[in-house]
């Protein structure tokens, strides 16, 4: 089977290449620079070699770098962003800070006639995300594109099929990035594209069924679409023998709970529990304003919930999870730098002792989960419901967390969610949700000064959620909501609707 190794060297979006890869009909691995030798990589039989990007520069002597034999071995290299002025030091270029001509975003890109940019016009597109520079190409390389600021926006070494760009082909941003990422792929490297969804499915229940042997697996469970489609693929494999334990903590979406017991009972044939506890997390967030010690908090009590269900009822088991790439790779695991915690990546008790811990979807992008789903012969409805954080309402009500805020937030959310529904608007967003930004604000209702909660929307539209733009909802639409939610939902008197991109914010507020 033909591969592609992204050699990673801490970049936030490596698994976005290798998934980027993988849309292409293409295996992709990803590989720390520093787990695998040029020996080896030779000796794995890979078509070609993508560098991730990375927030270091080249110089400084903590960076990561790697041998320079890997521009000898005969396999064709692509460098992105940080990879690019990687191959450039490693080939003796220059690499100089960029102070004032520093490019973030979105920036237009010339490129020149060259077998990477095949179909791409020679003005685009790209998106940029650079501290450094290369100020000329390398000797023995020639420069393929530029933009305004940049004078060595792409250069290649045809002989070699050693290729970089300054840029992100692999984020939607980038106008013609699928294409160029497709011409390295299928021009340079060679590859025919043999690699389906259906493989991923075959070798998970085969690495599942390899990993459990005879044991139980219990999964504890959110109700999303990562935990149902692990569910789905563990119980693909092992059948009866997983048990889904799903806890309630009071900060899900309005009804949601009866939702997610319904749903599961009637389409898995597994044991189901549930454990109501919002009594119990509302306790211990009590006077917690502080969004990182909220997650801590409420990830160790969805767990300590969970390994209270464990000691009392399973003696020994593997614990399986939802867990994607993005919690992973948000949470700072590997060289990536850290974001933010995700609920998933909580530490068990030292005094639970799992056989083994199982996270068949640990490598995949939202969407790639999704097309699992959807193989795996889950409803539409299941597979396409939209991400919803562990943490739940406990990171969209920005400050302490209290049940009368909880509710605020929940009815002005569902009446965002019921008239998105109502316009069809919904399925043109790949997230949206209300926000209880704590902000009080004056207004004038009934004639009277009033004093109370300020409503914020969030609304996105993405592929992948490591990048995302701002969804432009119709102002008659935002005007329906904001009327329905500061007249229906007590003690909201302002709505306001977030107009901000991934980056430079994330998706959620916390």
């Amino acid at each position: 089977m033909e591969k592609i190794l992204v050699l990673d060297f801490g970049g936030q979006y490596n698994q976005l290449i290798a998934r980027r890869v993988r849309d292409q009909g293409i295996y992709a691995e990803i590989k720390p620079y520093n787990k695998i030798t040029v020996d080896e990589i030779k000796a794995q039989g890979y078509s070609g070699i993508i560098f991730t990007g990375g927030p270091n520069s080249v110089y400084d002597p903590e960076s990561p770098h790697y041998d320079p034999a890997i521009l000898d071995a005969g396999i064709p290299i692509l460098g992105i962003c940080y990879g690019c002025q990687l191959i450039a030091y490693m080939a003796g270029g220059r690499v100089e800070s960029a102070d004032d001509s520093s490019e973030y975003g979105k920036i237009d890109v010339y490129a020149r006639s060259n077998v990477l940019f095949t179909d791409v016009p020679s003005k685009s597109v790209c998106w940029m995300s650079h501290h450094d520079f290369i100020p000329h190409p390398p000797k023995g390389f020639t420069t393929i594109a530029i933009t305004d600021k940049c004078p060595v926006a792409a250069f290649c070494d045809e002989e070699r099929k050693i290729y970089a760009v300054q840029f992100h082909p692999e984020v939607t941003h980038t106008e013609y990035g699928k294409d160029i990422l497709r011409n390295f792929l299928y021009r340079i490297c060679g590859c025919k594209g043999d690699w389906q969804m259906d493989s991923f499915i075959d070798s998970a229940v085969a690495e599942i069924r390899g990993q459990v042997g005879d044991s139980r697996v219990v999964l504890g469970l959110s109700g999303g679409v990562d935990s149902s489609v692990a569910a789905a693929l563990i119980s693909k494999a092992i059948g009866k023998r997983l048990t889904c334990v799903f806890i309630d903590h009071g900060l899900m979406r309005k009804d949601e709970g009866d939702f997610v017991e319904q749903t599961f009972t009637q389409l898995f044939d597994m044991n189901f529990v549930r454990l109501n506890c919002q009594d119990r997390f509302l306790s211990k967030l009590k006077g917690v304003t502080e969004p990182e010690t909220k997650r801590n908090i409420i990830g160790e009590e969805f767990y300590n919930a969970f390994f209270g269900y464990i000691r009392e009822s399973e003696k020994s088991c593997c614990f399986a999870q939802g867990t994607i790439y993005p919690d992973r790779i948000e949470s700072g695991k590997g060289d990536a730098a850290k974001i933010k915690t995700h609920h998933n990546l909580v530490n068990p008790p030292k005094d639970i002792k799992f056989e083994k811990i199982i996270e068949p979807l640990r490598d995949l992008f939202k969407d790639e989960v999704r097309a699992v789903g959807e193989k795996l012969g889950l409803p539409k409805e299941l597979v396409w419901r939209q991400p919803f954080p562990g943490p739940g309402m406990g990171v969209r009500v920005i400050g302490e967390v209290t049940a009368e805020r909880v509710r605020i937030l929940q009815d002005a959310d569902a009446i965002l969610r019921d008239e998105m529904d109502r316009c069809g608007y919904a399925e043109k967003m790949s997230q949206f949700f209300a926000v209880l930004p704590g902000v009080k604000t004056v207004g004038v209702m009934g004639d009277e000064r009033t004093y109370s909660e300020l409503v914020a929307i969030r609304a996105v539209t993405t592929d992948d959620f490591m990048t995302a733009d701002w969804a432009q909802i119709p102002y008659d639409i935002l005007g329906r909501v904001s009327n329905r939610i500061i007249n229906e939902v007590d003690k909201v008197n302002r709505v306001v609707y977030d107009i901000t991109s991934k980056p430079p914010g994330t998706v959620e507020w916390e």
